[in-house]
């Protein structure tokens, strides 16, 4: 039996488009000698639909979608995932399925049975969960087919003491097939692997796994399909972060003896992975949202540089306006070192100086700020000052203005509502400042894009004299982990003290990043590249008691 795993870029609710493109996979995987086509998860409407699904004529467009991809499955079958209608007259009204179309029908439906429902999944909001499993036989093969079930191990579902595999392998099945839609974290591409090499091991079956691709506004999917023999070896794998086809003789992949599998925890690995998920999610944002030009504020600083470098490589830098806003505590090395940038990129740019709108704001509210001294009032009128002149400048021009923010500073609040925190995506939301200039060091490799001098000079707001973030933070190096320990790893402060930091610090960290909770809570969306990122993932009360209150 050969096998053609086809990765392509669906777009949530553009059926046209996603049926188009799975009809074109099966055409092309025919002429190659194919026998079965496998998409990914939810291929027909993409993942994740959410509250669309709660529409009658969103689940009507997903069946019709089937129908069509059926009628070009006559001589050569295929594995589709869509939603499917419940008609047991219990539960809940929807299933998160996989089907089998084969001679022009729909042969078979493998309903998902473990429904993730933590972080950004809600999948349990919507489905049932399936209790009857049994395999697809065809071509003289039995294949046990599964949904994004057996790629994590059972933390998250524990009310379910075995997997559908575990019910599977006493059918006696030939292999596995598992469509999925896991969205791309750094440190979860590596785990992902070990995952499904331990499966292929412990069911002794060849395993071949297409995953979902392509941005999905924050969420951001990878790729990375593959095929693991029995033994657990890789075979044969498609490209992160591009779409492609690949055809697997069943035979072959038993006999082959695996290729070598590279560690991707190294750093230059990581901040490739980083680039390239960054670059697409950008990429599709716009793409998706049928919006072609954007717009940022280009301050000189690294946040700014960094969003920059990825938009033009996303948008192409005919589509990128930068503007540099100079303020009355700029510097002139700060105008010298965006301009720098600009021309080494070829992006379109002008200046325009916020000093006249921030003195008209400050005379307007003298009569009310009379003699106190200044403070951050005064340098938040700065900061909103620079946001009205971009965002009259996007809605005249019709650019999304992207934001420029960093995850350190989003996490303790070191952010201006309404000024530097708006826009309508944010780039590097889920970047940590040692990680922003990480990857900028990345791009520098092999020559200098970034000026040297934004990632030599201490990092600075620039709203009042001689400012440096290391004023109101600790330094990045010392701050970045602690946050990590407290957003990723869950660890309480306690925790995090033993590990070794100093108490009043950790006291001091986390109860900024409590306190700004209600800041995140307004800001655009994020796109993820963490475990755990700010945003659809991370739901908290905004006028709970915080761990930082707790005593």
């Amino acid at each position: 039996m050969k096998i053609a795993l086809s990765q392509f870029n669906a777009h949530v609710g553009h059926f046209g488009y996603n049926v188009s493109r799975m009809i074109s996979s099966l055409e092309s995987a025919r002429k190659q000698g194919a026998d079965l086509v496998v998409f990914s998860e939810m291929s027909v409407c993409g993942y994740p639909p959410k509250d669309l699904l709660e529409t009658d004529e969103f689940i009507q467009k997903c069946l019709e979608g089937l129908v069509e991809v059926a009628t070009h499955c006559q001589d050569i079958a295929a594995i589709v995932g869509s939603p499917s209608l419940n008609k047991e007259g219990r539960g809940k009204r929807l299933y998160n399925s996989a089907f089998f179309l084969y001679g022009g029908k729909v042969r078979q439906v493998y309903n998902k049975a473990l429904l993730p429902t933590y972080d950004v999944f809600e999948e349990y909001r919507y489905f049932e969960p399936a209790t009857n499993f049994r395999v697809v036989a065809f071509k003289g093969k039995k294949i046990a087919l599964t949904v994004c079930e057996d790629i994590w191990n059972l933390d998250n579902f524990a009310l379910y003491p075995s997997t559908p595999m575990d019910i599977l392998i006493k059918q006696e099945p030939d292999l596995m097939i598992n469509i999925g839609a896991s969205p791309f974290a750094w440190s979860r591409v590596e785990e992902r692997m070990e995952v499904f090499t331990e499966n292929a091991r412990k069911y002794q079956l060849p395993l071949f796994y297409v995953n979902q691709l392509g941005g999905q506004t924050d969420l951001i999917f990878d790729g990375g399909s593959c095929v693991i023999n029995s033994k657990g070896k890789l075979v044969g794998s498609l490209g992160y972060f591009k779409e492609d086809l690949r055809i697997f003789d069943l035979q072959d992949v038993e006999k082959q003896q695996g290729l070598p599998v590279s560690p991707l925890n190294g750093e230059e690995e990581k901040n490739s992975l980083l680039y390239d998920a960054l670059v697409m999610g950008v990429r599709d944002y716009f793409r998706k949202s049928g919006i072609k030009k954007a717009i940022l504020g280009l301050s000189g600083g690294l946040d700014s540089a960094l969003t920059l470098v990825i938009a033009s490589e996303a948008l192409g830098r005919e589509n990128l306006w930068a503007v540099l806003l100079p303020g009355p505590f700029s510097s002139d090395h700060s105008v010298k070192d965006a301009v720098q940038l600009a021309d080494n990129l070829g992006v379109k740019y002008d200046e325009l100086s916020i000093n006249e709108v921030v003195s008209s704001f400050e005379d307007s509210l003298k009569p009310f700020f009379k003699d106190l001294p200044p403070d951050i009032a005064e340098e938040n009128i700065q900061a909103r000052a620079r946001a009205a002149m971009l965002m009259g400048l996007s809605n005249k021009f019709g650019h999304m203005l992207l934001n420029t923010s960093n995850k350190s500073e989003a996490a303790v609040g070191y952010g201006t509502l309404y000024g530097d925190m708006c826009g309508g995506l944010s780039v590097i939301g889920d970047l940590y400042k040692t990680e922003v200039f990480s990857l900028a060091r990345y791009i520098n490799r092999e020559q200098e894009i970034i000026p040297e001098n934004t990632l030599e000079k201490p990092p600075s707001a620039e709203l009042k004299a001689d400012q440096k973030d290391a004023d109101a933070l600790p330094e990045y190096h010392i701050l970045d982990p602690i946050l990590f320990q407290y957003i990723e790893k869950k660890m309480s402060p306690q925790q995090i003290v033993e590990d070794g930091n100093e108490a009043a610090l950790v006291e001091k960290i986390i109860r900024l990043v409590d306190g700004s909770e209600f800041k995140r809570h307004q800001s655009p969306p994020v796109l993820r590249v963490s475990q755990k990122g700010f945003g659809a993932g991370r739901k908290l009360p905004l006028v709970a008691k915080f761990p930082s209150s707790w005593k």
